[in-house]
């Protein structure tokens, strides 16, 4: 019961209806920040992303969003940052929002899988495991505890945050290109995305800005008894990727999406016309509902505290994290725990919002992502011709 409630709750929550399109029916500007939809090619696939700022920052941040939403999630962050003078990308990862969603049994879905040559048992050289054994994770009330974690998709689908994370450091190679180190500001199940790219390439990113992680509490790693529970889980997962469609339809409704959305939401006013629009429309265009459900079935995949505390995860790469007091699907105390993680800097709590704080309390956020980019100053022009000098001569 508890898992169908979940699952229908993320389904409805974060489903999106259209406007006058253009390019993979996005609409030439967004009507949630007013910018013009550009879109990137990435491995022959077009990715929606918008962009704000003056081009000539000190300071850039790419904005990754959470689950079946998009880059409009983002619309408080992008004007707030840009008023403070960042230069802020929004991108719609791909089968979300405006980019492509290429059939992931396609021949073009499987050539652009980032679990492509990650694990040993791909016969292609690699040393790393698909199953990490005896991973220290979190529990709901503060505790720790040890699971092994599959990295596999169980589909073998290109809807992981591998794939998601090499988009991630191609557009930002493609996008900072005066030699600029980006910020990475993240929400939910992007923490994932965001943490694998600062792995995959630390020299493209200074930091990560995390507001309220994700658990991800259909992992398999994350239910009670596995052995017991998983075949159950896989049976309904496998139930709705072959007959969920007449669901999707009938859920994806505005007044639906819209009281639906006050569940993860703890400030009420934040979820109006202009958010149910923005988040509905694009998860109606096509392929998208395929997409919804063959990442309910991601039950595998990196998990924070797997990923915070890997060996592989960059030094001087710092890590904040902020979170609502009010979050019904982040437990607090275990996002506390992060704060045992050496690259885990800061845990702020803003206790009055829920799972979406950027878009709920924005005033509050974007403080303090002006206070985590404070803390990251990029090198001045003085000190980059003093390092060259010393360099060349020695000194």
């Amino acid at each position: 019961m508890f898992y169908s409630k979940q699952l229908l709750s993320i389904l409805i929550s974060y489903t999106t209806v259209a406007v006058v399109h253009s390019y993979n029916g996005a609409p030439a500007y967004s009507p949630a920040t007013g910018l013009k939809n550009e879109f990137f090619t990435w491995r022959g696939q077009q990715i929606r992303y918008q962009v704000a700022g003056p081009k000539d920052a000190d300071q850039t941040c790419i904005l990754v969003h959470g689950l079946f939403v998009n880059g409009d999630h983002w619309r408080k962050t992008l004007k707030g940052l840009a008023d403070n003078g960042v230069r802020a990308y929004a991108i719609d990862l791909l089968g979300n929002g405006y980019s492509s969603k290429p059939a992931k049994d396609s021949a073009e879905a499987r050539a652009l899988n980032g679990e492509n040559g990650r694990f040993s048992d791909d016969d292609d050289g690699s040393t790393a495991p698909s199953v990490l054994k005896n991973v220290q994770l979190g529990t709901a009330n503060g505790g720790k505890r040890v699971a092994d974690v599959d990295l596999r998709h169980p589909l073998g689908s290109c809807y992981n945050f591998y794939t998601w994370a090499e988009l991630v450091q191609d557009f930002t190679r493609e996008m900072c290109r005066r030699n600029q180190e980006a910020t990475i500001v993240c929400n939910s199940i992007g923490t994932m995305t965001s943490l694998q790219a600062v792995t995959d390439s630390p020299e493209l990113f200074n930091g990560v800005f995390v507001v309220n992680p994700n658990f991800r509490e259909l992992h398999s790693a994350e239910v009670p008894f596995p052995s017991v529970s998983m075949p159950a889980v896989r049976a309904v997962q496998k139930l709705l990727r072959e007959n969920g469609q007449p669901l999707f339809d009938a859920l994806a409704t505005p007044n639906t999406v819209k009281e639906i959305l006050k569940e993860p939401y703890a400030i009420i006013d934040a979820v109006d016309d202009e958010l149910v629009d923005v988040l509905l429309s694009p998860l109606l265009t096509d392929g998208a509902a395929d997409v919804v459900f063959d990442t309910l079935s991601y039950s595998a995949g990196p998990l924070p505290e797997q990923l915070l505390g890997d060996t592989a995860f960059p030094g001087g790469k710092p890590v904040w994290v902020c979170y609502g007091g009010k979050d019904p699907w982040t437990p607090p105390k275990r996002v506390d725990r992060l704060s045992d993680f050496e690259c885990v800097e800061n845990v702020i709590l803003l206790p009055d919002a829920g799972h979406c704080p950027h878009d709920e309390a924005p005033e509050d956020v974007n403080g303090l992502i002006m206070d985590f980019l404070s803390n990251i100053k990029p090198p001045t022009k003085a000190l980059t011709q003093k390092s060259i000098f010393g360099a060349l001569f020695g000194r």
